[in-house]
């Protein structure tokens, strides 16, 4: 098994967002010149930003192409993508420990976000079945 530190971007330590953000900011495009460049919204893209919502198929190619990274690596954190940003800026180990520790518990909340999503669908289905 790999390291944490090793795996800066993988599901475990990085979301979907985190990797958009990530290369999004080594192209060195600006959320809106990005946004503007894909034909969507600046709220849309900062939705994507923060995991609160994904792209569609056809704007996820163009992501890829857009910020020079591969598909896979852009939801997954595997294959052509950015670098561990340790590699090109050394971080005291404290720092590197913290910042992989907060990817890990954001990608926990985002999980668990989810779950209740869908712990909340299933209430609302049982309600509404009850009450007929």
């Amino acid at each position: 098994m790999q390291d944490a530190e090793s795996d800066w971007y993988s599901e475990a330590n990085a979301t979907f967002g985190d990797r958009l953000a990530d290369a999004r900011q080594a192209v060195g495009m600006t959320q809106e010149e990005l946004a503007r460049r894909l034909g969507v919204k600046l709220t849309t893209l900062q939705k994507w930003e923060n995991d609160i919502a994904e792209p569609r198929a056809n704007r996820l190619s163009m992501l890829a192409g857009l910020l020079n990274v591969s598909l896979r690596w852009l939801l997954t954190g595997e294959g052509d993508g950015l670098a561990h940003p340790d590699e090109a800026t050394p971080l005291p180990g404290d720092v590197a420990t913290i910042m992989t520790e907060m990817r890990q518990l954001q990608s926990e909340l985002v999980r668990m976000s989810d779950r209740l999503g869908r712990l909340e669908k299933r209430l609302k289905t049982a309600m509404t079945e009850t009450a007929t």
